[in-house]
């Protein structure tokens, strides 16, 4: 038994004394027993709620944007592009920002920018006013808070169940559009677009509050060990230079074969969610008769099996080779989309229903599978490498986004879009088995590698 003076103002530390996870330093008695990581997830969680809710927006808004100021699809959907260009290319950079400069200021101004930036929408009158408030401000804004960010608190504040944590909190994007989607539709049709651009602008502003109140950088800094670890992890090393760092970071990784697979694959993930669904399936339900508020719940509804698709997928990758996961996903997705036009000509009977609650289940379960493949080729660079995987995510989300919106323009129908996605997810399925096996020492990529592979 250990013993312990009476006389002894501090406790000393004793193992035994730590959790079952081993995740935090001994405490004094009347200590919450709740890891502060669970915390700073919470606050992660808000974030990642309101950034997604706030890049929903635009596809509530092209027909009564079409309808006012006589803009084509193409030209709105432009802005689209931009958006998702700067979200992705943003990505990187935000890792290695947030290494320099730290994950509060970094993402409270993101915040701020993405409530600037809508608010300023609202006085637009051309569509390069448009592309640069929605394009390039919002677009800066929540690509400040993409995925890279997920990985960096997932790498700072878990060791145990990051598979997990990293899957709730990819699917805080759909929980996002289960909020704005509907309230956004509503919000249009009755009080017009400006309305919908107003609550953007000042919810944006309030999710900034608690992450000022309540966002630590890292366990170190209030006396604990991240959950699950038993030992102190290395310091941090940081040349000051996060520029640099990002650059040379992606100099490395461009050398690995993995990294061109994984972001080749992650490009078409992009293309077939954000890029062509989530800009473009309520116009496209709307061609079919839907209400817009009808369509907006639909998407809605997706969200709803994200959710739980990527929650469960995060739990599959603590347990099942990342590869095959990826494999899976994206055959299943090309097949649902390839179904796609002749479920949307139901309208809402069973078939499309079928497919909300099939595609939602695949919608973003791709994340937690390739976060993990990226932890174990390139270790504690993954937050940076993933910034740039996500880059290519968006870049692919782009550049559907401007496509489908032009062949809409030209055809009268999305018909050819969602067949072209559903071929783009059989060249997704042939770059997953090109992916070298996983490392010994687990299926689900939680286990440290030491660097890039060659």
């Amino acid at each position: 038994m250990t013993e312990r003076s009476a006389l002894t103002p501090t406790p000393v530390p004793d193992p035994t004394d730590s959790d079952p996870t081993g995740s935090e330093r001994p405490a004094p008695a009347g200590r919450p027993r709740v890891h502060y990581a669970w915390v700073v997830a919470g606050v992660s969680l808000l974030v990642l709620l309101g950034s997604a809710g706030f890049r929903s927006t635009p596809s509530l808004m092209m027909d009564a944007l079409h309808n006012e100021f006589g803009w084509s699809l193409g030209t709105i959907s432009s802005a689209t592009s931009v958006n998702l260009t700067l979200y992705g290319l943003t990505a990187p950079f935000a890792a290695a920002l947030m290494d320099r400069f730290g994950v509060r200021l970094v993402v409270v101004c993101a915040l701020l920018t993405i409530s600037v930036g809508s608010g300023l929408t609202m006085l637009m009158r051309e569509p390069w006013q448009l592309v640069l408030c929605w394009g390039v401000l919002v677009g800066l804004g929540s690509g400040s808070m993409a995925g890279a960010f997920a990985t960096t608190i997932t790498g700072r504040w878990f060791r145990a169940r990051q598979g997990l944590v990293t899957g709730v909190l990819t699917a805080a994007g759909a929980a996002g559009n289960l909020v704005f989607l509907p309230v956004g539709a509503w919000l249009v049709e009755q009080h017009g677009w400006r309305s919908a651009v107003v609550v953007v602008s000042l919810a944006a502003s309030a999710v900034a509050v608690p992450v000022l109140v309540l966002m630590r950088e890292r366990p170190a800094d209030i006396g604990l060990l991240p959950y699950g670890a038993t030992e102190e992890p290395p310091a941090p090393v940081s040349d000051g230079r996060a520029l640099a760092r990002t650059l040379r970071v992606l100099r490395g990784a461009a050398r690995s074969r993995a990294f061109w697979l994984l972001a080749g694959s992650f490009a078409i993930c992009g293309a077939t969610t954000a890029g062509l669904v989530g800009t473009h399936f309520i116009p496209a339900a709307h061609d079919h008769g839907m209400p817009v508020t009808t369509a907006a719940s639909l998407l809605a509804l997706i969200g709803v099996f994200d959710v739980l698709g990527t929650v469960f997928s995060g739990w599959l990758t603590d347990r099942v080779d990342s590869r095959v996961l990826l494999t899976v996903y994206y055959g299943l997705r090309g097949l649902s989309l390839l179904l796609l036009p002749q479920l949307l000509a139901g309208s809402l009977q069973p078939p499309i229903l079928a497919f909300v609650i099939f595609y939602g289940l695949d919608w973003v379960a791709t994340v937690p599978p390739t976060v993990a493949l990226c932890r174990r080729h390139f270790g504690e660079d993954a937050p940076i490498v993933f910034g740039w995987v996500l880059a290519s995510h968006q870049i692919g989300a782009a550049v559907v986004a401007g496509l489908a919106g032009l062949a809409r323009d030209a055809l009268g129908n999305y018909d050819l879009t969602w067949y072209g996605a559903g071929a783009l997810c059989a060249v997704a399925v042939g770059l997953c088995l090109a992916l070298r096996p996983d490392r010994p020492g687990g299926a689900g990529g939680t286990v440290k590698a030491v660097g890039a592979e060659a």
